[in-house]
């Protein structure tokens, strides 16, 4: 959530930083403001009217004076009603807004997204290629058909090998993130909507979450998690940067038809995904926000995959996020980069929602900390790329040095049983 006073005073700053993301008719920061100052003048008017109550209550009971408290009574309980019904529509309105993106963000969707890194060459075959789908069934790695027969399109069960590689995958990313000095967390796959709403995916993107009987919503991503695991805490300023990673599922509704160029593991119901989350004092999350792109970057080029790093315009970005860098990895049979992880600065907009702050020793006041997200790494498209990239004309698949170490007797290569 932005800050209001901060609204009101860089008003031209403001709309100009996010009509980089959002169109001028949904707009409407003087309407934000009128309601502010409509819930400012019925908090005066509640506490003036309040005042004289109390003033009252110190004299002598009489006639006039019961009648008259009785209808200030009145007045403040329709006052009161009138403020909470304000209250709610200026949190609503205020809840809508999305962060105001970085001052070298562009403007735009996807077509003004910027590579600023390629490592490693497209992959050149002497034989015909086969896909990823295709070369998981035919090795006995992944069973689309009975994953299905249980839970429908969307969804896959790893198998023999492919359980153990994706696996080995998640191993390498901890034991990465472990020496690295981050926090390893399980967190619940489940959340309460004020997780939810803490974490920026509400109220805009309920509808691309799964949702129990209990209101309670599955996790998309482990960012909505760890952005609530301070809620509400003031945390000491000799402890941050707090770093964090966690393991979880993924679930997401991925609500509209799938591509055919998406079939098999692109996109999915579940996945697999291992999260960066860094708690910041604000002077250093720009630091942070580079260390958790070095951390990705290194991660696959210890993969020795073919990939890209893209600088996201504001529309293609996430709405709390301030800027993104997405990390893509080159799936051959598609002929273009499929996004790994995405990281992120959400600045204070996450922190504000949830109430994260700490005791800052110059000002003496409660601040708002920083959030910083990133994957380190999500599998589901690396495992196809792994396939695809590393594929031999013998319908084998090499696997990457890194992961050998994580396999049954060092597999070094998969191949057909």
């Amino acid at each position: 959530m932005l800050d209001i006073k901060f609204i009101r005073e860089n008003l031209t700053e403001v709309k100009t930083g996010l009509l980089k993301r959002m169109p001028a008719d949904k707009l409407n920061l003087e309407g934000v403001i009128a309601l502010d100052d409509k819930r400012r003048e019925l908090i005066a008017a509640s506490e003036e009217l309040k005042a004289e109550r109390n003033r009252n209550s110190k004299s002598k009971p009489t006639p006039e004076t019961i009648a008259e408290m009785k209808t200030l009574g009145e007045k403040i309980k329709k006052l009161e009603e009138e403020l909470n019904a304000t209250e709610t529509e200026f949190l609503e309105a205020m809840s809508e807004l999305p962060n105001i993106p970085a001052a070298d963000v562009l403007p735009g969707g996807k077509e003004n997204n910027e590579v600023i890194h390629t490592y490693g060459q497209k992959p050149k075959f002497d034989f015909e290629p086969k896909d990823h789908v295709e070369l998981a069934t035919s090795l006995g790695l992944i069973d689309y058909e009975r994953a299905a027969k249980m839970s429908g399109s969307g969804f896959w069960c790893y198998t023999g090998v492919g359980a153990q590689l994706e696996w080995a995958l998640l191993n390498y990313f901890i034991d990465f993130h472990t020496k690295n000095g981050y926090q390893f967390l399980i967190p619940p796959f489940l959340l309460t909507e004020k997780s939810a709403y803490t974490s920026g995916h509400l109220p805009k993107f309920r509808d691309d979450l799964f949702w129990t009987q209990d209101a309670l919503c599955l996790n998309a991503t482990s960012e909505m998690m760890l952005g609530n695991y301070h809620r509400d805490e003031i945390l000491p300023i000799e402890e941050l940067p707090k770093k964090y990673f966690a393991y979880s599922a993924c679930f997401r509704r991925e609500a509209g038809s799938y591509r055919q160029e998406e079939r098999g593991m692109i996109r999915g119901h579940q996945f697999n995904k291992i999260e960066m989350f860094i708690f910041s004092k604000p002077e250093e999350s720009w630091k942070m926000f580079a260390e958790m792109v070095n951390n990705a970057q290194k991660l696959m080029e210890g993969l020795n995959l073919n990939f890209q790093i893209s600088k996201l315009a504001a529309g293609d970005s996430s709405a709390a996020m301030a800027k993104t860098y997405d990390i893509e990895v080159y799936i051959p049979s598609m002929g273009i980069y499929k996004e790994v992880s995405s990281a992120s600065n959400a600045l204070d907009y996450q922190a504000r929602r949830g109430q994260v702050r700490y005791k800052n020793p110059a000002t003496g006041k409660n601040e708002f900390v920083h959030t910083l997200n990133a994957s380190g790494l999500a599998t589901s498209r690396l495992l196809p790329a792994i396939l695809e990239q590393n594929q031999q004309a013998d319908g084998s698949v090499i696997i990457p040095k890194i992961l050998r170490q994580y396999m049954p007797k060092r597999m070094k290569v998969i191949k057909k049983a």
